[in-house]
């Protein structure tokens, strides 16, 4: 039987010590993976895994580790709809569940925006991530361990 783990797309993630946090609390493994573009520490529990800075990468090696039940935490919405695919759960750092209801808006948005930016049009961007927002994810990331312990 596959023991679930956290898979985290490590580059520019900014709740790694919640992520871990959480874990340590349920005793499930962390992987975290990144670029060489991007350091990220290891602590206990959480294996790092930097793979090269080509496009893509970090997402593939992801892809390729991944396994049914395993919970992934990406701001990336090709990635959340492949780690879906595959059976797994997938959160954004700022806590919101990618499921199969919501996941071909992202996916269409995304495709909106990559049109508008070719023509000219830029927005601002996504705000900063606050405490307040990683206390939520934090939280939300803990209640989805919590079900998934009691659905064993």
């Amino acid at each position: 039987m596959h023991t679930i783990q956290i898979v985290v797309d490590g580059d520019a993630c900014p709740v790694k010590h919640e992520i871990g946090e959480a874990a340590r609390a349920f005793r499930i493994p962390v992987l975290m993976v990144s670029s060489y573009d991007h350091f990220i520490q290891g602590e206990e529990g959480v294996q790092t895994v930097q793979v090269d800075r080509s496009d893509q990468s970090a997402d593939l090696y992801i892809a390729n580790h991944i396994r049914r039940g395993d919970v992934v935490t990406t701001q990336d919405y090709g990635l959340a709809a492949l780690a879906l695919s595959k059976g797994c759960h997938v959160i954004s750092f700022r806590g919101q569940s990618y499921n199969s209801e919501n996941i071909e808006f992202m996916l269409d948005r995304r495709h909106h925006q990559a049109k508008a930016r070719r023509r000219g049009s830029y927005g601002k961007g996504p705000k900063p991530i606050t405490q307040e927002d990683k206390k939520i994810f934090q939280q939300k990331l803990t209640k989805l361990l919590q079900v998934l312990q009691e659905n064993v």
